[in-house]
């Protein structure tokens, strides 16, 4: 029995397939292979990003507006870019900056936000945001609205992130 114990915890921190040496060991041949399967298989995983969102909301809009705002709070546990946002509720979906210059309000398409690992980068009014433009029909309070986000980690592995946003109304 102890040498049973040994053989186990060998096998739990080493890969060599030294399962076999006693005639009484029942264990399958196999057992190695499916052991080293599951290490490698637990050390790929952990180098995909994973991306959260949190309090993803849309700007309401009145009737005949084409353009809204989504905003949200996205963490990545590996450092990655955010570089799209796609949605079916528009023609066309940027992310955007707004900053000030000069006393001035501007705001603009940008390429991509970095989402440092373990850090939570807001897009909010005033600030990163993604703009909707060319809504097909108005959103109200209570609709859920599809995005998808793109990402891209510091390797060039490339993601999409699937997020319903609350819509809000004009105001919040």
């Amino acid at each position: 029995m102890n040498d049973e114990l040994n053989e186990v915890s060998l096998a739990r921190y080493s890969c060599a397939p030294a399962l076999s040496i006693h005639s009484s060991n029942r264990r399958s041949s196999a057992f190695p292979k499916i052991f080293l399967s599951l290490v490698l298989g637990v050390s790929t995983l952990s180098s995909l990003a994973e991306v959260t969102v949190k309090d993803a909301w849309v700007r309401g809009t009145v009737p005949a507006q084409s353009v809204t705002g989504a905003f949200m709070t996205v963490t990545s546990s590996t450092d990655a870019k955010l570089v799209g946002v796609k949605t079916p509720i528009a023609m066309q979906a940027e992310i955007h900056e707004s900053t000030m210059k000069g006393g001035v309000s501007h705001m603009g398409a940008v390429e991509s936000v970095a989402l440092p690992a373990g850090k939570p980068v807001q897009l909010k009014p005033g600030g990163y945001h993604m703009m909707l433009m060319g809504l097909a029909k108005p959103v109200s309070k209570g609709q859920k609205v599809p995005l998808t986000l793109e990402i891209v980690e510091a390797d060039g592995k490339r993601s999409k992130v699937e997020v319903h946003a609350e819509v809000r109304p004009l105001g919040q």
